[in-house]
């Protein structure tokens, strides 16, 4: 019988030992349950805060751009999805976009002009390992007023040639803003 009793007490150490790491296990499921919906609220909160941003420039600009808001958080999940960056950061990217009231989404083969700057400037900013914001800034101006535009833009490091630079002085100068802007977008998409 001392060996049953023995045998009784290790089963029941045994026991209470699991009971212990259960106790544990379930108290940290618990946390880690707590931290997935103050992340989840977390981020549905920056979401909204980013929607209600879009929706405020779209109404101030009186939507010179030419987009919808659900065209800009559909372009940023597109963008989000093959670049890396978040998605809200990307929308607050085109967000800045939208500001330049010069970047217009036009009809006609390549004349999207905010769905193709909005692109660049993520390919800018993981290519320059600097923010959405950053970006937006560097492009916006230059398509905003190309001339100046281009200067600024060189001194971040893209390229253009003397004759590139004639050109899109000629073309703003004539009031071809869209070709400039292309002539642009075609030379930073390049390097």
């Amino acid at each position: 019988m001392a060996g049953a009793s023995a045998t009784t007490k290790g089963t029941t150490n045994k026991l209470g030992a699991l009971k212990s790491a259960s106790k544990l296990a379930a108290v940290g499921m618990g946390v880690a349950l707590v931290a997935g919906v103050k992340s989840s609220i977390s981020a549905f909160q920056e979401s909204e805060r980013v929607t209600a941003q879009t929706n405020a420039v779209l109404k101030s600009t009186k939507n010179a751009a030419g987009v919808t808001a659900k065209g800009i958080s559909r372009l940023a999940t597109e963008v989000s999805r093959y670049s890396g960056i978040d998605d809200e950061a990307v929308q607050s990217g085109e967000n800045l976009l939208l500001t330049f009231t010069k970047i217009r989404y036009e009809t006609g083969r390549g004349n999207q002009i905010f769905t193709r700057a909005t692109k660049i400037v993520a390919d800018m900013s993981v290519a320059l390992g600097q923010d959405m914001k950053s970006s937006s800034l560097q492009l916006g101006k230059a398509l905003n007023d190309p001339i100046k535009g281009v200067t600024a833009l060189t001194r971040a490091g893209v390229s253009f040639t003397q004759g590139q630079k004639d050109q899109i002085k000629k073309m703003q100068e004539s009031g071809d803003l869209l070709g400039a802007q292309k002539l642009i977008l075609a030379e930073v998409q390049t390097q």
